[in-house]
């Protein structure tokens, strides 16, 4: 009975120190962790403040759940993916469309999603700023665990 009394505290002890060690982690700016795979990715670009640029993302690759990682990424750096899915044909590059004639705004998405090529090519049929197909080079970042 003393020895499962001294392995409940001793267990009790270690998830003390670890949870003050992560609150720790957190805490300190400039913290290099295992953490820094979880939190947002601070070395893409972000979309501009007080801009909305509407984003469209289409896998033409057959992996399933690349355009979701993609918008997943996207919405993380403040752009509004307001569409999301499969399209065609299958590329092996990564191709970003400026549909709104802001080729800066297509640029700065392709950075994100990166290795990517930006072209324009207006349409002003859409409800659109970005069209984003993925392509078969792409990979998305590591992500935590969603259930």
């Amino acid at each position: 009975m003393k020895r499962l009394v001294a392995v409940a505290v001793a267990l009790a002890v270690i998830v003390v120190v670890g949870a003050a060690w992560v609150m720790h982690a957190l805490r300190t700016p400039g913290t290099t962790s295992t953490l820094a795979a979880v939190l947002p990715h601070e070395d893409l670009p972000r979309a501009p403040d007080g801009v909305r640029i509407r984003v469209q993302v289409l896998n033409t690759t057959g992996v399933h759940g690349l355009a979701r990682r993609a918008t997943r990424l996207l919405r993380d750096q403040g752009y509004d993916v307001v569409e999301m899915g499969n399209g065609s044909p299958a590329l092996d590059t990564t191709v970003v469309l400026d549909r709104s004639g802001r080729p800066e705004w297509a640029a700065s998405v392709a950075k994100v999603v990166k290795p990517a090529v930006s072209r324009t090519q207006r349409d002003s049929s859409r409800y659109l700023d970005v069209t984003v197909l993925l392509g078969r080079t792409w990979r998305p970042p590591p992500q935590p665990f969603d259930p």
